[in-house]
Protein backbone atom coordinates (compact mmCIF):
# COMPACT_ATOMS: atom_id res chain seq x y z
CA UNK A 1 0.00 0.00 0.00
CA UNK A 2 1.67 2.96 -1.22
CA UNK A 3 -0.36 4.70 1.77
CA UNK A 4 1.55 8.27 0.81
CA UNK A 5 -1.56 9.71 2.80
CA UNK A 6 -4.68 9.39 4.40
CA UNK A 7 -6.72 6.14 5.01
CA UNK A 8 -3.77 4.24 4.95
CA UNK A 9 -3.60 3.12 8.37
CA UNK A 10 -0.33 1.50 8.82
CA UNK A 11 2.32 0.82 11.10
CA UNK A 12 -4.98 -12.83 18.01
CA UNK A 13 -6.82 -15.47 17.47
CA UNK A 14 -10.17 -15.36 18.35
CA UNK A 15 -9.52 -19.10 20.80
CA UNK A 16 -7.03 -18.28 23.47
CA UNK A 17 -4.15 -15.35 22.42
CA UNK A 18 -0.71 -15.89 23.10
CA UNK A 19 1.54 -13.04 23.01
CA UNK A 20 1.41 -11.45 19.91
CA UNK A 21 5.36 -11.73 18.97
CA UNK A 22 4.72 -15.51 19.87
CA UNK A 23 2.18 -15.84 17.67
CA UNK A 24 3.40 -13.95 14.82
CA UNK A 25 6.91 -15.39 14.79
CA UNK A 26 5.10 -18.82 15.37
CA UNK A 27 2.96 -18.58 12.28
CA UNK A 28 5.19 -16.98 9.81
CA UNK A 29 8.70 -18.35 11.05
CA UNK A 30 8.18 -21.51 8.81
CA UNK A 31 6.85 -20.33 5.72
CA UNK A 32 8.99 -16.92 6.13
CA UNK A 33 11.92 -19.69 5.81
CA UNK A 34 11.43 -20.99 2.71
CA UNK A 35 9.98 -17.55 0.98
CA UNK A 36 13.07 -16.35 1.55
CA UNK A 37 14.77 -19.23 0.25
CA UNK A 38 12.79 -18.72 -3.14
CA UNK A 39 13.39 -15.18 -2.85
CA UNK A 40 16.97 -15.48 -2.30
CA UNK A 41 17.15 -17.69 -5.49
CA UNK A 42 15.10 -15.33 -7.81
CA UNK A 43 17.22 -12.33 -6.39
CA UNK A 44 16.64 -11.49 -3.27
CA UNK A 45 16.78 -8.34 -0.71
CA UNK A 46 20.11 -7.45 0.73
CA UNK A 47 20.79 -6.70 3.88
CA UNK A 48 20.20 -2.49 3.74
CA UNK A 49 17.51 -1.06 6.34
CA UNK A 50 15.17 1.11 4.88
CA UNK A 51 12.73 4.04 6.44
CA UNK A 52 9.37 2.17 7.00
CA UNK A 53 6.50 3.20 4.93
CA UNK A 54 7.67 6.30 2.97
CA UNK A 55 5.37 6.32 -0.01
CA UNK A 56 5.79 9.40 -2.70
CA UNK A 57 2.01 10.19 -4.44
CA UNK A 58 1.20 10.64 -8.03
CA UNK A 59 -0.31 13.44 -8.92
CA UNK A 60 -0.30 12.93 -12.69
CA UNK A 61 -2.02 9.98 -15.30
CA UNK A 62 -0.49 6.62 -15.76
CA UNK A 63 2.26 6.87 -18.53
CA UNK A 64 1.93 6.47 -22.18
CA UNK A 65 4.35 3.35 -21.53
CA UNK A 66 2.63 2.04 -18.82
CA UNK A 67 -0.91 2.50 -20.48
CA UNK A 68 0.89 0.03 -23.54
CA UNK A 69 2.16 -2.46 -21.12
CA UNK A 70 0.00 -3.14 -18.09
CA UNK A 71 -3.54 -3.53 -19.23
CA UNK A 72 -6.82 -1.75 -17.65
CA UNK A 73 -7.79 -3.54 -14.25
CA UNK A 74 -11.05 -4.06 -15.35
CA UNK A 75 -9.51 -6.04 -18.39
CA UNK A 76 -7.61 -8.26 -15.91
CA UNK A 77 -7.83 -11.83 -15.96
CA UNK A 78 -8.93 -13.31 -12.68
CA UNK A 79 -8.14 -16.58 -13.06
CA UNK A 80 -5.33 -16.19 -16.24
CA UNK A 81 -1.96 -13.92 -16.65
CA UNK A 82 -2.17 -10.67 -17.50
CA UNK A 83 0.06 -7.43 -18.16
CA UNK A 84 3.74 -7.72 -19.39
CA UNK A 85 1.72 -9.07 -22.65
CA UNK A 86 0.73 -12.12 -20.27
CA UNK A 87 -2.75 -13.29 -21.72
CA UNK A 88 -5.57 -13.49 -19.98
CA UNK A 89 -9.73 -13.44 -20.04
CA UNK A 90 -11.17 -10.25 -18.95
CA UNK A 91 -13.84 -11.18 -15.78
CA UNK A 92 -17.54 -9.30 -15.32
CA UNK A 93 -17.03 -6.18 -13.59
CA UNK A 94 -19.84 -5.87 -10.82
CA UNK A 95 -20.10 -2.62 -8.59
CA UNK A 96 -19.36 -2.15 -5.06
CA UNK A 97 -22.73 -2.85 -4.11
CA UNK A 98 -23.64 -5.93 -5.97
CA UNK A 99 -21.96 -9.20 -5.77
CA UNK A 100 -23.08 -12.10 -7.79
CA UNK A 101 -25.14 -14.69 -5.79
CA UNK A 102 -22.59 -16.94 -3.67
CA UNK A 103 -22.24 -20.29 -5.10
CA UNK A 104 -22.39 -23.43 -2.58
CA UNK A 105 -18.84 -24.49 -0.66
CA UNK A 106 -17.63 -24.23 2.77
CA UNK A 107 -18.25 -19.98 2.53
CA UNK A 108 -21.78 -20.16 1.59
CA UNK A 109 -23.35 -17.30 4.11
CA UNK A 110 -19.73 -15.46 4.67
CA UNK A 111 -19.47 -11.74 3.72
CA UNK A 112 -15.95 -11.00 2.53
CA UNK A 113 -15.14 -6.71 1.80
CA UNK A 114 -11.87 -6.47 -0.40
CA UNK A 115 -11.01 -2.50 -0.42
CA UNK A 116 -8.62 -2.01 -3.38
CA UNK A 117 -6.20 0.91 -2.41
CA UNK A 118 -6.86 4.34 -4.10
CA UNK A 119 -8.92 4.62 -7.16
CA UNK A 120 -8.07 5.17 -10.80
CA UNK A 121 -9.17 8.80 -10.95
CA UNK A 122 -7.83 9.93 -8.01
CA UNK A 123 -5.57 11.86 -9.55
CA UNK A 124 -7.99 13.84 -11.43
CA UNK A 125 -9.64 15.22 -8.57
CA UNK A 126 -7.24 16.22 -5.92
CA UNK A 127 -9.27 18.97 -4.25
CA UNK A 128 -11.92 16.25 -3.51
CA UNK A 129 -9.70 13.51 -1.75
CA UNK A 130 -7.84 16.05 0.04
CA UNK A 131 -10.66 16.99 1.75
CA UNK A 132 -9.87 16.41 5.64
CA UNK A 133 -12.24 13.64 7.30
CA UNK A 134 -12.28 12.26 10.58
CA UNK A 135 -10.69 9.20 11.61
CA UNK A 136 -11.31 9.39 15.52
CA UNK A 137 -8.32 9.42 16.80
CA UNK A 138 -7.51 12.53 14.64
CA UNK A 139 -8.67 14.25 11.09
CA UNK A 140 -6.59 13.00 7.54
CA UNK A 141 -7.23 13.47 3.68
CA UNK A 142 -10.06 11.73 2.19
CA UNK A 143 -8.19 9.43 0.36
CA UNK A 144 -4.33 9.86 -1.71
CA UNK A 145 -3.72 8.85 -5.20
CA UNK A 146 -1.01 5.92 -4.30
CA UNK A 147 2.09 5.42 -5.43
CA UNK A 148 3.41 3.84 -8.73
CA UNK A 149 6.20 1.66 -10.54
CA UNK A 150 9.31 3.94 -12.04
CA UNK A 151 7.73 3.11 -15.24
CA UNK A 152 4.22 4.30 -14.40
CA UNK A 153 2.33 1.09 -13.18
CA UNK A 154 -0.07 2.41 -10.56
CA UNK A 155 -1.11 1.08 -7.22
CA UNK A 156 -4.88 1.59 -8.08
CA UNK A 157 -4.41 -0.41 -11.26
CA UNK A 158 -2.37 -3.18 -9.17
CA UNK A 159 -4.89 -2.69 -6.29
CA UNK A 160 -7.89 -3.57 -8.62
CA UNK A 161 -6.43 -5.99 -10.84
CA UNK A 162 -5.92 -7.66 -7.65
CA UNK A 163 -9.29 -7.69 -6.31
CA UNK A 164 -10.77 -8.39 -9.08
CA UNK A 165 -8.49 -12.13 -9.15
CA UNK A 166 -9.64 -12.24 -5.52
CA UNK A 167 -12.74 -11.99 -5.85
CA UNK A 168 -12.97 -14.91 -8.75
CA UNK A 169 -11.56 -17.32 -5.87
CA UNK A 170 -13.54 -16.95 -2.89
CA UNK A 171 -16.71 -16.78 -5.05
CA UNK A 172 -15.88 -19.72 -6.10
CA UNK A 173 -15.76 -20.75 -2.18
CA UNK A 174 -19.05 -19.65 -1.76
CA UNK A 175 -18.53 -16.07 -0.12
CA UNK A 176 -20.29 -13.34 -0.95
CA UNK A 177 -18.23 -10.67 -2.36
CA UNK A 178 -17.93 -6.95 -2.29
CA UNK A 179 -15.82 -4.42 -3.42
CA UNK A 180 -15.39 -0.63 -2.12
CA UNK A 181 -15.04 0.35 -4.96
CA UNK A 182 -14.38 -0.98 -8.57
CA UNK A 183 -13.63 2.19 -10.63
CA UNK A 184 -16.85 2.78 -11.07
CA UNK A 185 -17.12 6.55 -9.51
CA UNK A 186 -15.22 8.99 -10.14
CA UNK A 187 -13.21 9.30 -7.22
CA UNK A 188 -12.32 7.62 -3.53
CA UNK A 189 -13.95 6.29 -1.57
CA UNK A 190 -12.51 8.40 1.16
CA UNK A 191 -11.21 6.30 4.21
CA UNK A 192 -13.72 6.54 6.08
CA UNK A 193 -16.82 5.46 3.89
CA UNK A 194 -14.20 2.66 2.93
CA UNK A 195 -14.78 1.42 6.65
CA UNK A 196 -18.42 1.61 6.92
CA UNK A 197 -18.90 -0.07 3.86
CA UNK A 198 -17.41 -3.25 5.46
CA UNK A 199 -19.36 -2.25 8.96
CA UNK A 200 -22.28 -2.54 6.89
CA UNK A 201 -22.08 -5.10 5.20
CA UNK A 202 -21.61 -7.02 8.15
CA UNK A 203 -18.31 -8.29 6.55
CA UNK A 204 -16.72 -11.66 8.54
CA UNK A 205 -13.23 -10.47 7.34
CA UNK A 206 -12.19 -6.85 4.86
CA UNK A 207 -8.97 -6.81 3.71
CA UNK A 208 -7.29 -3.51 2.37
CA UNK A 209 -5.19 -3.98 -0.95
CA UNK A 210 -1.90 -1.83 -1.78
CA UNK A 211 1.62 -1.77 -2.62
CA UNK A 212 4.11 0.27 -0.68
CA UNK A 213 6.33 3.65 -2.54
CA UNK A 214 9.58 3.01 0.20
CA UNK A 215 13.10 3.65 -1.08
CA UNK A 216 14.90 1.30 -3.81
CA UNK A 217 16.19 -1.93 -1.14
CA UNK A 218 13.48 -2.08 0.89
CA UNK A 219 11.67 -4.77 -0.43
CA UNK A 220 8.77 -7.80 0.79
CA UNK A 221 5.54 -7.65 1.93
CA UNK A 222 4.14 -6.52 5.20
CA UNK A 223 0.27 -6.87 6.79
CA UNK A 224 -0.74 -3.69 8.89
CA UNK A 225 -3.20 -4.89 11.85
CA UNK A 226 -5.02 -2.43 14.12
CA UNK A 227 -4.30 -1.44 17.13
CA UNK A 228 -6.47 -0.29 20.30
CA UNK A 229 -7.91 3.00 20.16
CA UNK A 230 -10.42 4.19 21.64
CA UNK A 231 -11.21 8.09 20.68
CA UNK A 232 -14.01 10.33 18.75
CA UNK A 233 -15.53 7.67 16.70
CA UNK A 234 -13.17 5.00 16.79
CA UNK A 235 -13.07 2.09 18.81
CA UNK A 236 -11.26 -1.14 17.40
CA UNK A 237 -11.14 -3.10 20.66
CA UNK A 238 -13.51 -5.97 19.77
CA UNK A 239 -11.68 -6.15 16.33
CA UNK A 240 -7.89 -6.14 17.63
CA UNK A 241 -7.67 -9.81 17.90
CA UNK A 242 -9.66 -11.19 15.29
CA UNK A 243 -7.67 -9.27 12.91
CA UNK A 244 -4.95 -10.05 14.06
CA UNK A 245 -5.29 -13.93 13.68
CA UNK A 246 -7.05 -12.82 9.79
CA UNK A 247 -3.42 -11.00 9.31
CA UNK A 248 -1.23 -13.69 10.75
CA UNK A 249 -3.33 -16.33 8.50
CA UNK A 250 -2.83 -14.04 5.81
CA UNK A 251 0.99 -13.18 6.15
CA UNK A 252 1.54 -17.10 6.51
CA UNK A 253 -0.41 -18.05 3.23
CA UNK A 254 1.10 -15.12 0.72
CA UNK A 255 4.66 -15.84 2.13
CA UNK A 256 4.05 -20.03 1.40
CA UNK A 257 2.07 -18.93 -2.00
CA UNK A 258 4.08 -16.44 -3.81
CA UNK A 259 7.62 -17.14 -2.36
CA UNK A 260 7.94 -13.45 -1.00
CA UNK A 261 9.61 -12.84 1.58
CA UNK A 262 8.28 -10.78 4.99
CA UNK A 263 9.21 -6.42 4.73
CA UNK A 264 13.22 -6.26 5.31
CA UNK A 265 12.43 -2.37 6.46
CA UNK A 266 8.92 -3.06 8.33
CA UNK A 267 7.82 -5.38 11.21
CA UNK A 268 11.03 -6.54 12.37
CA UNK A 269 11.25 -9.51 9.99
CA UNK A 270 7.43 -10.73 10.53
CA UNK A 271 5.40 -9.54 8.06
CA UNK A 272 3.31 -7.71 10.93
CA UNK A 273 2.74 -4.08 11.50
CA UNK A 274 0.52 -2.52 14.15
CA UNK A 275 -0.93 1.00 13.57
CA UNK A 276 -3.50 3.41 15.46
CA UNK A 277 -3.12 6.24 12.51
CA UNK A 278 -5.36 4.44 9.71
CA UNK A 279 -8.83 5.62 9.65
CA UNK A 280 -9.63 2.52 7.45
CA UNK A 281 -8.75 0.22 10.72
CA UNK A 282 -9.55 3.05 12.94
CA UNK A 283 -13.10 3.22 12.10
CA UNK A 284 -13.58 -0.59 11.23
CA UNK A 285 -15.92 -2.90 13.44
CA UNK A 286 -15.58 -5.82 11.78
CA UNK A 287 -12.16 -7.71 11.03
CA UNK A 288 -9.90 -5.75 9.21
CA UNK A 289 -6.33 -5.88 7.65
CA UNK A 290 -4.66 -4.08 5.41
CA UNK A 291 -1.48 -5.77 3.18
CA UNK A 292 1.28 -3.63 1.56
CA UNK A 293 2.05 -6.12 -0.92
CA UNK A 294 5.72 -5.35 -2.18
CA UNK A 295 7.57 -2.15 -3.02
CA UNK A 296 6.63 -0.70 -5.99
CA UNK A 297 9.49 1.68 -6.35
CA UNK A 298 12.41 -1.24 -5.49
CA UNK A 299 12.96 -2.79 -9.14
CA UNK A 300 12.96 -6.52 -8.12
CA UNK A 301 9.68 -5.86 -6.30
CA UNK A 302 7.97 -3.87 -9.05
CA UNK A 303 9.15 -6.79 -11.18
CA UNK A 304 6.40 -9.35 -9.00
CA UNK A 305 3.66 -6.98 -9.07
CA UNK A 306 3.28 -6.03 -12.90
CA UNK A 307 3.45 -9.53 -13.84
CA UNK A 308 0.07 -10.86 -14.11
CA UNK A 309 1.70 -14.50 -13.21
CA UNK A 310 2.98 -13.37 -9.53
CA UNK A 311 -0.29 -11.12 -8.69
CA UNK A 312 -2.88 -14.30 -9.39
CA UNK A 313 -0.31 -15.95 -6.73
CA UNK A 314 -1.08 -12.83 -4.47
CA UNK A 315 -4.43 -13.14 -4.78
CA UNK A 316 -4.12 -16.69 -3.83
CA UNK A 317 -2.32 -16.28 -0.88
CA UNK A 318 -4.22 -13.53 0.34
CA UNK A 319 -7.72 -15.89 -0.74
CA UNK A 320 -6.12 -18.61 1.19
CA UNK A 321 -5.41 -16.58 4.27
CA UNK A 322 -9.30 -15.55 4.57
CA UNK A 323 -10.43 -19.22 3.92
CA UNK A 324 -8.47 -20.34 6.51
CA UNK A 325 -9.39 -17.29 9.11
CA UNK A 326 -13.23 -17.93 8.30
CA UNK A 327 -13.22 -21.61 8.33
CA UNK A 328 -11.15 -21.21 12.12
Amino acid sequence: MSYTGPGFDPPQSRRSRRGPLTVALAALVPGALLGWAVYASVGGPGDDEGAADVSPSVSSPPSASAASRAPSSAAASPTGDSGGGEPGASPTTKSPSASAPAASGPLRGKVVVIDPGHNPGNFRHVSEINRQVDIGTNRKECDTTGTSTNDGYTEAEFTLDLAHRMRALLQEQGATVRLTQDDDRPFGPCVDERARIGNGAKADAVVSLHADGSGAGNRGFHVILPGSVRAGAADTRAIVEPSRELGERIAGSFVRVTGSAPSNYAGGGTGLVTREDLGGLNLSTVPKVFIECGNMRDSKDAALLTSGAWRQKAARGISDGIVSFLRG
